[in-house]
């Protein structure tokens, strides 16, 4: 089995990101007067698109309500929060190592646009995807259009295609879109929520996925 196309998540895959995330959340519901969630749900909702996310965390919410607590996110995540973001050791050797043996490279994230061209800005990564996708430009995982999308974008069949990442709306988006999925078992959900969804493999590192992915091309 060989792959051509590479989707990464990008949130507790490629970036360390969980305790800004975290403490983000925290903050914005602070400042709608409304109890903040408790670390574990916090993190249970990583990977979703923020407006999907504020429904988890808080159903009762209007759509006003979602709209200004995203509002609220966004502002601390992306200026008032200094939490360092670093990425997992061993990310951009592996990204820069993958780009230069070929493969196509993506992101599916949900992130916003914004959140994720000042991630790829501040890490130095972006001159080596060749597509990205935001949940704020298609639909939240685990619905599969920003697969579809990647895959129209680079010529990519379902059969070449592999999605990477740390959660089970990875796994499950994949799932939807008829791709091969790998999980990575250091980020927000545990692996036993990863290995329900069947992946080819749990990697505990990134940096296990040059070598994983050479085992998998035939001799």
């Amino acid at each position: 089995m060989t792959f051509d196309l590479l989707v990464f998540d990008w949130d507790g895959t490629l970036m360390d990101s969980e305790a800004r995330i975290v403490a983000s959340l925290t903050a914005a519901f602070e400042d709608l007067d409304q109890p903040p969630p408790a670390p574990e749900h916090a993190r249970d909702i990583i990977g979703l698109g923020l407006n999907e996310a504020m429904q988890r965390l808080w159903p009762a919410s209007t759509p006003a309500q979602r709209g200004r607590l995203i509002e609220r996110y966004r502002y601390h995540f992306l200026v008032a929060n200094h939490t360092p973001t670093p990425l997992f050791p061993g990310a951009a050797d592996v990204i820069a190592r993958l780009h230069a043996a070929g493969y196509l490279l993506a992101v599916a994230t949900g992130k916003s646009r914004r959140g994720l061209d000042m991630a790829l800005a501040q890490s130095g990564l972006g001159p080596y995807f060749h597509a990205t996708r935001c949940a704020d430009e298609s639909f939240s995982k685990p619905h599969p259009q920003m697969l579809m999308d990647l895959m129209d974008e680079t010529g990519s069949g379902a059969a070449a295609s592999l999605m990477i990442g740390d959660t089970e709306f990875d796994l499950e988006m994949a799932r939807n879109a008829g791709v091969s999925a790998l999980a990575v078992c250091y980020g927000a959900h545990a692996p036993e929520r990863l290995l329900a969804f069947n992946p080819l493999a749990c990697l505990s590192s990134i940096e296990a996925l040059p070598g994983w992915l050479a085992k998998m091309i035939p001799a």
